[in-house]
Parts: C-alpha cells; structure tokens; sequence
C-alpha cells in the first residue's frame, strides 16, 4: 500500500535528478552559512556551486523528457545513436552527423539526423529512451541546450520548403565548416 498517489511518484520520479540537486544545494548553503573558518564554508560554497550547475542541466534534461509513446526504441551508446523501429531504423555515430533536425509531420514530431554519407535517420520525440538524446546532442560542437530544449517546448517559424503534409522543418543544429565551398 502506497501513502503517494501515482500521479505524484511519477511526477517525483521523472524530476528526480533536479530535487536531488536542490537537496545538495540545500546542504552546500548550510555549510557555507554554519560553517565555521575558512574550510567549511569554501566546501559549502563548492557544493552549492556545482549544485546550481547541476540542477541547470537537470531541469532542462527534464524538460526535454516528452510525453507520450512512439514505436522504436533509442540507445545511445560510445557516441553512436542506434533507433530500432517497427518498419525504419538505423545507427548513426556523432562524429559522422553533419545536421539535425526537428521535424513536425502531422501533428508528430520527429527528430531528422543527417550523416555525411548515407540516409537520414529519423526518430519520433516520443519514443522509448529518446530522452538519452539530449546528452547525446549536448556533446555535439556549438550545440546550444537552452536552444534544444526551446525548439522542443515551442512552434515557432521554420526554415522549411516541406509544403505537403502539413510539415514544419527547422533546424536545430549543423556542423560548421561542411560542405562545398563554391567561388
């Protein structure tokens, strides 16, 4: 018999991560304000200091999270992205990804990764594991989290010459210095 209700201990368990950061936080500015000398209240300054940058990055990994179910799984493993879907799948490895991409097709939206050599490959929002992506794109040159998680939670304009199917293309990321370069 549980005294939480359901609704509750899922909320609390997907945000899990940015209470336990606020929890070191808490206990970083406890030291910094009862702390006495110089040792102390430097090591609760410390605490506090890479709880608020852990908290930062825990809030937005949280907030990229998305409600919902989509067919395919998503693993992210050695810098390789891998999604095994019913009818379409593939690898692609983050050295190899020249683009990315937030489609929206028929009210789903669909993350669209572009290598430099082969077939995009496409993979829904909500699909199973897809929140491991966000740490996957952090590692990605130039890339702008804040940015990520917004184009996410927003409908802004796109970029898009997509006219059928009621489709919005916009781009989220992409390499510099790739391409042709033409004089």
């Amino acid at each position: 018999m549980s005294f939480i209700r359901p609704e509750l201990a899922a909320t609390l368990t997907a945000h899990r991560e940015t209470i336990a950061a606020g929890l070191v936080g808490l206990l970083g500015l406890w030291l910094l304000v009862a702390g006495s000398g110089y040792v102390v209240p430097a090591l609760g300054l410390t605490l506090f200091v890479f709880a608020l940058a852990w908290g930062v990055q825990a809030l937005r990994r949280s907030r990229f999270q998305q409600e919902g179910e989509a067919p395919g799984i998503v693993r992210v493993t050695e810098a390789q992205i891998a999604y095994l879907g019913p009818r379409t799948g593939g690898f692609v490895g983050l050295p190899d990804l020249m683009e990315v991409r937030l489609l929206t097709l028929r009210g789903r939206r669909i993350w669209k990764l572009r290598p430099t050599e082969g077939e995009p490959l496409h993979i829904p929002v909500e699909a199973e594991g897809a929140e491991a992506l966000f740490d996957a794109f952090a590692t990605l040159p130039g890339m702008d989290t804040a940015a990520l998680v917004a184009a996410l939670s927003a409908e802004g304009p796109s970029d898009s010459k997509v006219v059928a199917l009621n489709a919005v293309d916009r781009l989220i990321w992409a390499r510099t210095g790739a391409g042709v370069v033409v004089r």
